[in-house]
């Protein structure tokens, strides 16, 4: 299997970090968004949208999409455990993920972290950050009483949500308000086989 994908992402981390806790080996192909890798016809023939991560499988099949390639990787694991409810509690957090979480957090990220907060995005980040915080405030109640998002053991949603949570200060998030977050990141990194963030 091929990933392409860039190291500072968030999203191709998820993908990185699944195939590590699960044990799967894989070529990683770099790909540079900020020097427009994505646009280049060679991987716009792999993801017409031009948008990265990205799986190619030995068969030539290729899968986009964060969510949808941890899950693929992790099915018959622990991870993504095949009872249905279990799988639509995980895909309920991995939709909050994309849409109410990663738009504010990761992208206030992206405005600070790969961009140096250029004056033209000074107002979308200021609108954006409480949206940000209102989705730490739903993580941090529902990690009250629970170890891990959808019970006492992790799964990819805790996968796909960690990502850009544990370095949402580098979007300029307040983690130190957040206690049960924080317990749940020390939890994550604790896991074996966890890999940090190449960056």
């Amino acid at each position: 299997m091929i990933l392409y994908g860039d190291a500072r992402s968030g999203n191709c981390y998820k993908c990185q970090l699944i195939s590590a806790l699960i044990g799967i080996e894989y070529q990683w192909q770099d790909i540079d968004i900020m020097m427009g890798d994505t646009q280049k016809p060679d991987f716009m023939s792999k993801n017409p949208l031009g948008k990265i991560p990205i799986l190619e499988l030995d068969d030539g099949k290729i899968l986009s999409e964060s969510n949808a390639i941890i899950n693929y990787l992790a099915q018959g694991t622990s991870l993504y455990p095949a009872d249905p409810w279990q799988q639509a509690l995980i895909q309920q957090w991995q939709f909050f993920e994309q849409y109410s979480h990663e738009p504010y957090i990761a992208v206030a990220r992206f405005i600070q972290l790969y961009q140096g907060m250029p004056d033209e995005r000074l107002e979308e980040y200021q609108r954006i950050v409480p949206r940000g915080y209102q989705a730490l405030d739903h993580l941090e109640n529902a990690l009250s009483n629970a170890l891990f998002v959808c019970g006492d053991t992790i799964t990819t949603a805790d996968v796909s949500l960690f990502a850009y949570t544990h370095v949402a200060h580098e979007g300029g998030f307040d983690l130190s308000r957040y206690p049960n977050i924080l317990q749940w990141i020390k939890r994550i990194k604790a896991t074996p086989s966890f890999i940090p963030m190449h960056v």
